[in-house]
């Protein structure tokens, strides 16, 4: 049975984007509570964000059994590919001319795309029965 169908996708863009909100609200709750610094507070909850993502793809969205032993690593990996992918196209089409809000745009279609297919096909794998 494939990773790759509607069900998986929505929950991947449900997952995505709780975890997006989770990082904003860990951000703005930090800077307003107790005015700890915006970049500290922002990568404190991109960190948070993160455990919820790999833990809520790994269980909600492909229902994986594979150990986190194998898929964290792989899931990492990932992710900081995801990053690159992200500089590299944000790059090469504000490089080009295009508009930054629309090169963003385009650039999150992309890798969101590229999560969702190698979480799907290698991070998160179905093994035989």
């Amino acid at each position: 049975m494939s990773n790759i169908n509607i069900t998986s996708f929505l929950r991947f863009l449900l997952v995505g984007g709780t975890a997006t909100a989770l990082q904003y609200l860990i951000m703005f709750a930090l800077i307003h509570a107790i005015a700890m610094n915006a970049v500290l507070a922002s990568g404190i909850g991109f960190v948070i964000s993160a455990v919820f993502n790999y833990l809520a793809t790994a269980h909600f969205t492909f229902r994986s059994g594979t150990g986190h032993q194998q898929s964290l690593p792989r899931f990492i990996v990932t992710l900081g590919a995801g990053c690159l992918i992200n500089v590299v196209v944000l790059y090469g089409l504000t490089r080009l001319g295009v508009s930054l809000i629309l090169s963003q745009l385009l650039t999150t279609g992309v890798v969101l795309i590229w999560n969702y297919t190698i979480n799907a096909i290698w991070t998160f794998r179905k093994q035989p029965a």
